[in-house]
């Protein structure tokens, strides 16, 4: 199982326990049904246990990236602009030997997520879990399985023609470029021996020291550490991060207010949060994209500007605002992007 996948099943597991014990002990809240225990079950290891079935083709794939994911990643994996490549940094050799031989000589031009990852499932998992940006979850199995076909034939693994599907996704493992690039053999994989069922070491730390206990605080007051001169570098991140997931970002304002809470929102401010259009764009500073601040300015004079703007919004695009593209949003209703662009162009707060 990857680390990924670790952390949420373990903050799952911690979550369901709390509850149980909440209610069993309290009488609180209540205990969680099979459907949400289901919902949080969707992790895929390894061994390819939690793979669900499907199939999906290299040409299906290659439509799906051009519509969900090409504006972030480039059309062919490579872009560096949005995020790092998907895709290059890996020979032939590499994928008959099954270890990147630029990590091995020390001279790899660039990191790529299939020069990196050892296991294909751990990309199937995150595409899964986490991908479109604006839409996560939203891909069916078939689409996923699509989507890394089209991945692996541009990574010169599988052919043109190939379908990749639950039933053959275990061979192709066998030719991923660095499945030999991982190390069990350290103090955190996975904590049993292999006398117990486990695989590595048993868990013997790889670093050696001495826990001081000395001299300890009092009180530990948990907080950003970012240092105050950068704490507005990037606008402010509460209002960045995604409206979906354990995840929320510190609010970064200056001086005192750091740890104050935000304002009341109004219900346009909460609908672009949960659009995800926060997380590229600030109200009045630049963030990925121009602030929307910026954005009114330049169409608030342009007859048609609502209607323009929403089209962009709907369909993305690349170029009004400089190399880094916006991405289609259709998982937006057109009636929503309707009240976000008339609240943007009356001056969005």
């Amino acid at each position: 199982m990857s680390r990924f996948s670790k952390s949420i099943v373990a903050a799952a597991l911690l979550a369901l326990t709390a509850s149980a014990f909440a209610f069993d002990t309290f009488k609180l809240g209540r205990q969680a049904t099979p459907a949400e225990l289901a919902a949080w079950d969707i992790d895929v290891r390894p061994d390819f246990k939690g793979l669900p079935k499907g199939s999906g083709n290299v040409q299906q794939g290659n439509d799906l990236f051009e519509e969900k994911c090409a504006s972030c990643h480039g059309s062919f994996g490579e872009s560096n602009e949005v995020f790092t490549p998907l895709i290059g940094g890996t020979t032939h050799e590499d994928i008959k030997n099954g270890r990147v031989g630029g990590f091995v000589k020390g001279d790899i031009p660039q990191r790529t997520t299939f020069t990196k990852v050892a296991t294909i499932s751990t990309i199937f998992d995150y595409i899964q879990r986490a991908m479109p940006w604006t839409a996560p979850k939203s891909l069916k199995p078939d689409e996923v399985y699509a989507i890394l076909a089209y991945f692996l034939n541009l990574a010169e693994i599988v052919p043109a023609d190939f379908v990749l599907s639950d039933k053959n996704i275990a061979e192709v493992q066998k030719m991923m470029p660095n499945r030999n690039g991982m190390t069990t053999n350290h103090g955190m994989w996975p904590g049993a021996p292999a006398a117990r069922g486990g695989i590595g070491n048993g868990g013997k730390p790889d670093v050696k020291n001495v826990a001081c206990m000395k001299d300890c605080k009092k009180e530990v007051r948990i907080g950003s550490v970012l240092p105050n001169y950068a704490r507005t570098a990037h606008g402010n991140l509460e209002d960045q991060n995604r409206s979906f997931g354990p995840v929320r970002g510190v609010r970064t304002v200056d001086g005192d207010a750091a740890v104050a809470r935000a304002p009341a929102q109004s219900a346009e401010l909460t609908l672009a949060n949960a659009s995800g259009c926060m997380a590229c764009h600030g109200l009045s500073s630049k963030i990925v994209g121009p602030g929307l601040n910026e954005v009114q300015a330049r169409y608030k004079d342009q007859a048609d500007a609502a209607d323009r703007l929403a089209a962009k919004v709907k369909a993305g695009g690349q170029g009004a605002w400089g190399s880094i593209p916006m991405p289609p949003n259709g998982h937006v209703k057109d009636e929503d992007i309707k009240t976000l662009v008339k609240w943007i162009l009356s001056g969005a707060k």
